[in-house]
């Protein structure tokens, strides 16, 4: 018996991922959730949170990391999104694992989760993440109910010809539905479909979100966000719904999913008392 736990001891540390590489901001914030920031020794120049991830080595940018940098760094894990699988493929023939993962819907954020919890052997760790996002989720539902719910994904003090919204088969879709409301834009067209003025006034959305989490640091206030909407003819207007999540985690798909959930549940409370 002594012998069975001594070899499954060595096992798990010969697989163990000791120097790993997160290629997005989202994976990057799991992988310290987890609690294995300090494996890692690589990641893109938007990975500035917690604190101590702006002191990695930085390998690029979020569609174009640098392949020289990140072998250069021998990592024996790099975790990647689907958008940098191309990246996989030439790491995998040079004999570097890879993970990819997909962060796209709610669905595909929890399972991601998991999936990671288990290759870096933090399988507790990762169901308290997911039971601290299920027990937000349960808390959103039904607050409001047959609200139709339009989020802007980076509105900065202007309303430009090309609107970029969410569609369907995003996670903020997904949201929206579970809260028992609809997403303002019903079409075929999924992820982050673009809208102009005209369209945006056919949806008539109950309530208005403008993702603004770079806010601060390009110098807004949350009335030059809202200003250029004011004036438009939908009832999120007339009923003064119209909201701006200008938090850094907003339009982050990590573990901080949890703060957006809450940011959104005060939004339909605020639209309930009215």
């Amino acid at each position: 018996m002594r012998y069975i736990l001594v070899l499954f001891f060595f096992t798990y540390h010969l697989f163990a991922y000791e120097r790993i590489i997160a290629l997005s901001p989202s994976i990057n914030e799991i992988i310290y959730a987890l609690g294995d920031g300090d494996k890692i020794i690589g990641n893109t120049k938007y990975c500035n949170y917690p604190e101590n991830a702006k002191t990695k080595t930085k390998v690029g940018g979020y569609f174009s990391p640098n392949l020289e940098r990140i072998v250069a760094l021998k990592p024996d894990l790099v975790v990647m999104l689907e958008v940098t699988q191309n990246v996989s493929q030439k790491l995998n023939k040079l004999g570097i694992k890879t993970k990819i993962l997909k962060l796209t819907t709610l669905n595909d954020i929890q399972n991601s989760i998991k999936d990671l919890g288990e290759v870096l052997n933090k399988q507790q760790e990762a169901s308290k993440i997911l039971a601290s996002i299920h027990h937000e989720l349960t808390s959103i539902q039904n607050i409001v109910q047959d609200k139709k719910i339009l989020i802007i994904i980076g509105s900065y003090g202007t309303i430009k010809k090309r609107v970029f919204v969410v569609g369907q088969n995003l996670y903020f879709d997904d949201i929206i539905n579970l809260s028992g409301n609809t997403n303002a834009l019903q079409s075929k067209r999924k992820g982050q479909p673009v809208l102009n003025i005209e369209n945006i006034i056919a949806t008539n959305p109950d309530i208005v979100i403008l993702l603004s989490p770079l806010r601060e640091q390009r110098g807004f206030s949350i009335e030059q966000i809202k200003k250029p909407w004011l004036n438009l003819p939908i009832n999120a207007v007339k009923e003064n719904n119209i909201y701006v999540a200008d938090k850094p985690y907003s339009a982050i798909a990590s573990d901080r999913l949890v703060y957006f959930l809450r940011d959104f549940k005060e939004y339909l409370i605020d639209v309930k008392n009215k």
